[in-house]
């Protein structure tokens, strides 16, 4: 027996299932501190959750329940379909049945920490990487000791929600700054495990089955290293992450993957914000699996199919090369768009700088094609500044580069600690709001309070995803800019849709096969949002593996048989 049961829960029930790395790396963490761990994983208990967790507790009592919240929502802009209310209630029939304090994480809960400690009535929090945090925190439920000495913690009080402060970070060559009351953009690097392997396993009772998800979903994630160095102005990472990067020893993370293929999981993604934002590490990875396979022909790692996220640079011959020789399939870039003037204050680094040109588009898929890799490139259209005319010229150089697929979003999901939100909530100033704010529930103009108007990080974060009445209201923003009536863009609730008809208009039919687009409702059944989507579904129910958008060109075609086979839509429970 260890020093106490962990209970860690798995809440989310969308399909394509998605294994929750988080809990693997949190059960690691937690053994090699001595603590008994167990999982409840609801992914596959969609329909039956309650009898689930009433069996559950009825036979155990842990002394911590720890939750990952890996989405709020979809975070797709003509959907806004959130997922924290069904998190809510399982959370609530957890409190139910047991009196153990919870404390929630997860990249999602990461987004708003402060805003969900409130609203799903929980003890704790943790906002970025939990691995350390989760354990300081086992140990002084068990010790009794003052949780208000776990640094890093989210604790829900009688004063309301605070955080004990994390320790001191000095950069080298820089004063350590203080840290900010929401710990905004801070160096979280101290809370992650780097240098052990994060134990992956398959068909243990009570553990994350990742063979299981594998043959359901199609792939497993791999973590290379946690946060970001950037500052995209749409994007939650460093601010959740952390804004250095944690690298992690890359023979621990080998060994994972290593791990996983041996238990015949050789689809693996990664999952760091981006693969080749810290290029030097990743080609030393890239050369220990290659050197593996080279060592060992019988090595599990020579059937290791490969797939990453990677932004346009860094990215040379060398890196093309190593990607191949250790088995990677394709290649996601999240180009965005094309023109210098839009991509300036929207993908830069820490300083504000751009980071790439679309040519380092054009030469990172040059280079995958010629080394036998597939491509998926993306672009993201809404942004200030979008006009019908930023969005042709995009369309128009996006598919010229004959990438595998291309993909066009349209929208943004504001969050509180982006820099667009943060830059919307200043603009909106507490009286006004911005044209192109826009909610699907909305039943009033959006009016943001910038933090210093705000009591607290609790309502500056709840603006983002409650209304005043407490009902939801996801706050996107669209171009108001782009083609649509006026009508449409002073109405808060007001559907972008003339922009969406546009976008079709601007792809040749020819062309519709190797695209993925935005849609309306009833307008296609080839909807590119991943939540219970009838194609992935199919996918997965017919045996394919890989990432999804390497089957996209022939997706009519696998719906047809999915239909004669009984499998669409089939997400199961």
């Amino acid at each position: 027996m260890g020093r106490g049961l962990v209970l860690l829960v798995n809440p989310n029930k969308v399909h394509p299932p998605i294994a929750p790395y988080a809990l693997d790396v949190l059960t690691t963490s937690l053994e090699a501190d001595d603590f008994d761990v167990e999982v409840v994983d609801l992914t596959f208990h969609r329909e039956d959750w309650k009898s689930c967790l009433s069996e559950y507790f009825g036979a155990r009592s842990p002394v911590l329940v720890g939750v990952t919240i890996r989405n709020t929502d979809t975070v797709y802009a003509f959907e806004q379909r959130p997922f924290v209310g069904e998190h809510k209630e399982i959370i609530t029939e957890i409190r139910r049945l047991t009196d153990a304090p919870i404390v929630g994480g997860g990249i999602g809960f990461s987004s708003m920490p402060f805003a969900l400690v409130d609203y799903f009535g929980i003890d704790f929090g943790v906002k970025g990487p939990g691995e350390q945090i989760i354990c300081d925190l086992a140990d002084a439920l068990v010790t009794g000791r003052d949780p208000a000495t776990v640094s890093g913690l989210l604790r829900n009080t009688p004063e309301g929600i605070t955080r004990v402060p994390p320790p001191s970070l000095t950069v080298p060559g820089r004063r350590a700054a203080a840290p900010l009351p929401a710990g905004q953009f801070e160096d979280r690097t101290w809370q992650v495990e780097r240098s052990g392997m994060y134990v992956r396993r398959s068909g243990a009772p009570l553990k994350v089955d990742n063979l299981l998800y594998y043959r359901r979903g199609g792939l497993a994630g791999i973590l290379t290293k946690n946060g970001c160095t950037y500052r995209c102005s749409h994007c939650v990472e460093p601010d959740a992450k952390g804004v250095r990067t944690g690298r992690r020893d890359v023979r621990a993370v080998v060994d994972e993957m290593q791990s996983l293929a041996a238990q015949g999981i050789l689809d693996q993604h990664t999952t760091d914000s981006e693969f080749n934002l810290s290029i030097a590490h990743a080609k030393d990875l890239l050369r220990e699996i290659v050197r593996r396979k080279h060592a060992d022909a019988a090595n599990p790692l020579c059937d290791l199919r490969l797939w990453v996220y990677c932004q346009p640079a860094p990215f040379d011959e060398e890196f093309a090369g190593l990607l191949a020789a250790a088995g990677c399939r394709g290649v996601n870039v999240g180009s965005d768009h094309v023109r210098a003037d839009m991509l300036s204050g929207w993908k830069v680094t820490q300083k504000g700088t751009p980071y790439y040109t679309f040519a380092d588009t054009e030469r990172l898929v040059r280079l995958c094609h010629a080394n036998g890799m597939l491509t998926m490139v993306e672009a993201l259209f809404g942004m200030p500044g979008e006009t019908p005319r930023t969005m042709r010229e995009c369309v128009e150089a996006f598919m010229a580069l004959d990438a595998t697929v291309t993909g066009f979003s349209l929208g943004l999901r504001l969050f509180p600690h982006t820099p667009m939100g943060i830059a919307m909530a200043q603009r909106c100033d507490g009286v006004r709001t911005v044209p192109g704010l826009q909610s699907n529930t909305a039943t009033e103009p959006i009016v943001l309070k910038p933090a210093a108007q705000c009591s607290g990080p609790v309502e500056y974060e709840r603006q983002f995803m409650f209304d005043g009445s407490g009902n939801f209201r996801l706050v996107c923003y669209f171009s108001p800019d782009l083609v649509e009536d006026a009508g449409t863009v002073t109405d808060p609730a007001g559907r972008w849709s003339r922009s969406v008809e546009l976008l079709w208009g601007l792809v040749d039919p020819a062309d519709h096969h190797r695209v993925m687009l935005p849609t309306l409702a009833g307008s296609s059944e080839h909807d590119n949002n991943y939540a219970d989507n009838p194609f992935l579904t199919s996918l997965n129910g017919l045996g394919y593996t890989g990432a999804f958008w390497a089957h996209w060109r022939d997706r009519e075609a696998i719906l047809r048989r999915a239909r004669d086979a009984g499998v669409v839509g089939s997400a199961g429970a």
